[in-house]
């Protein structure tokens, strides 16, 4: 065989009535960490973003659940459901390390705490979208093993759960919690 004949052979797709064609999209997301000392409270966000963190991580993958999935299709075709806006869109936390599961559609610390987002998110740049919320001294203050997105303060959709350890926050401490979700 030349190679001429080898290069067409390269080329060639058989396409039969058993042939399946499937195209696929990502989604990939980055769950992004600061933790600052702010032992006199938590200062104006303003001030807060001009602080360095003690400590930042980042933390990639989700699983994105069966209801947060359904959402997204209703509203991808105007079946109605609650968007994820500036006034409802919550990130929730939790200490309750029990794997994730797609049937899932809350998160499983009974106490767990959620937060409304900074004045400009979310907000989509491109294919991406950001999420950003701040728990301040006085919010979440034990170990966080969960964290969701949601789009009411209490019960409405989860979109997506992750359980990772990102220790106890404590009295003393404000975290933020930056999710940016990339399709493509």
């Amino acid at each position: 065989m030349s190679d001429q004949d080898r290069a067409r052979a390269l080329d060639a797709v058989g396409i039969g009535k058993d042939s399946v064609i499937a195209e696929k999209a990502k989604w990939g997301i980055e769950w992004k960490f600061d933790k600052y000392y702010t032992p006199d409270g938590t200062p104006p966000s303003e001030e807060l973003a001009k602080m360095t963190p003690y400590e930042t991580s980042v933390e990639k993958g989700n699983l994105l659940v069966n209801t947060g999935i359904q959402l997204l299709l209703d509203l991808l075709i105007g079946a109605g459901g609650t968007a994820f806006t500036n006034g409802a869109s919550y990130i929730g936390t939790g200490s309750d390390g029990t794997a994730a599961a797609a049937t899932q559609t809350d998160l499983l610390d009974g106490g767990a705490e959620r937060k409304g987002m900074e004045s400009t998110f979310p907000s989509r740049a491109s294919q991406t979208l950001s999420f950003k919320s701040i728990f301040t001294t006085g919010d979440g203050n034990y170990e966080w093993l969960e964290i969701g997105v949601f789009n009411a303060s209490t019960a409405g959709t989860m979109l997506n759960r992750k359980v990772v350890s990102k220790g106890t926050k404590e009295a003393t401490d404000t975290w933020t919690i930056t999710i940016t979700i990339t399709i493509s």
